[in-house]
């Protein structure tokens, strides 16, 4: 079998905001053959993330952890998909995988200890998309993974840990965005009922979670972003005590004097910067601070936050970066009680869909432009 894939690629490293005008969409022949031993995959849904933007950089920290994108290459990105041709008996033709795929139309894989992907269950009753959003999806497999395959799980969520003897227990997670809110919130913040929650970027795919997750929890929750459309969407459908449009709010430190008069209690960080300095300056003494991300310093190292940190040992406040994998032990509990509440109506997914391979330019864009609302994705067929 052969057919043609479209693949997006960057034409140069990326060093600042990205653009359009950065990427360009080319197209390869894929061949599969019975006696291969690989599987072929159409691409249904893809993930667009803003960690993708450091991997596209010539340098970045982000390297130690994971591949630098090549200019003119395929990239490789979270994603969903149907096997449409298979040459081993692991995965059946009309299977549904999620795992690491790329921003094309088809993706041929050979199952091995490198290669991250899982079938999804036939039985499931919610979106295929929400698997790259809110929920999880894990299959258990006993393989000793190489070293470049558990670094990748670093930024995208997936996950390793060390079984007696030394063997190898991959957990195949899809809904990073999902695992990330609650094990952030509920391992790092430990919300209290009656607590003060403060989260950025809350329109986003992960703050738009966390901030449900802690209303859940009991506690009153404020949220910023940066249209007045997100702020309503906060309060009006996601359920949060207020919301307030940072791009309005010459001074960050008054603004969250003026929500928290009382103090904040959790503040759940995305961005950095000076929304991070401005919480710091009105957290209570035991407050705690659960760093996911900066996505103001990705394209601005001039953005990086200056903490006061006397701030910090005066209030005793715990400050802590952390990715979704160091919470393995609890993954069974998030994919239980969290699709309990999809059903439920207590928790709403927020998912913002492309579509079409040519969108991911412009969808990856809108990332770093703040058009994008929940979880974005690119939808191909």
């Amino acid at each position: 079998m052969e057919v043609e894939s479209r693949y997006v690629a960057v034409r140069h490293h990326v060093e600042g905001l990205p653009s359009e005008d950065d990427f360009e969409v080319k197209a390869a022949r894929v061949r599969w053959w019975p006696e291969s031993g690989e599987v072929l995959v159409r691409n249904l849904y893809l993930s667009v993330d803003p960690y993708q933007l450091n991997r596209m950089k010539r340098r970045s920290a982000s390297h130690l952890a994971v591949d630098g994108i090549v200019p003119g290459e395929r990239i490789d990105a979270y994603g969903a998909g149907e096997v449409v041709a298979s040459a081993c008996e692991e995965y059946k033709e009309g299977d549904v995988v999620a795992g690491v795929l790329g921003w094309e139309d088809y993706t041929l894989f050979r199952p091995s200890p490198g290669v991250l992907m899982s079938k999804l269950a036939a039985s499931d009753d919610l979106p295929l998309s929400h698997h790259l959003s809110a929920l999880g999806e894990r299959r258990r497999r006993r393989r000793r993974a190489p070293r470049h395959a558990r670094m990748q799980f670093l930024l995208i969520c997936l996950s390793v840990s060390v079984a007696p003897g030394g063997d190898r227990w991959i957990e195949h997670v899809a809904g990073t965005s999902g695992m990330t809110a609650y094990a952030g919130l509920y391992e790092v913040g430990r919300p209290e009922a009656g607590e003060k929650v403060f989260v950025s970027a809350a329109s986003g795919s992960v703050g738009s979670l966390v901030g449900q997750f802690a209303k859940l929890a009991g506690c009153y929750v404020v949220g910023c972003a940066g249209t007045n459309a997100k702020v309503d969407l906060l309060k009006n459908k996601l359920g949060f005590d207020d919301a307030f449009n940072y791009k309005d709010e010459p001074d960050m430190k008054s603004a969250l004097k003026r929500y928290f008069p009382d103090g904040i209690d959790i503040y759940f960080d995305n961005v950095g910067g000076e929304t991070l300095e401005a919480a710091l300056a009105n957290m209570n003494t035991y407050g705690r601070v659960a760093l996911c991300g900066v996505i103001s310093e990705y394209t601005d190292a001039g953005h990086r936050a200056v903490p006061d940190l006397l701030e910090v040992i005066y209030k005793r406040i715990t400050i802590r970066g952390f990715f979704a994998w160091d919470f393995l032990t609890r993954f069974a509990e998030f994919t239980g009680v969290i699709s309990d509440w999809i059903r439920q109506g207590k928790v709403q997914v927020i998912e913002d869909i492309s579509d079409g391979l040519e969108s991911v330019p412009s969808a990856f864009a809108a990332l770093f432009s703040g058009d994008n609302i929940g979880k974005k994705m690119v939808k191909l067929a």
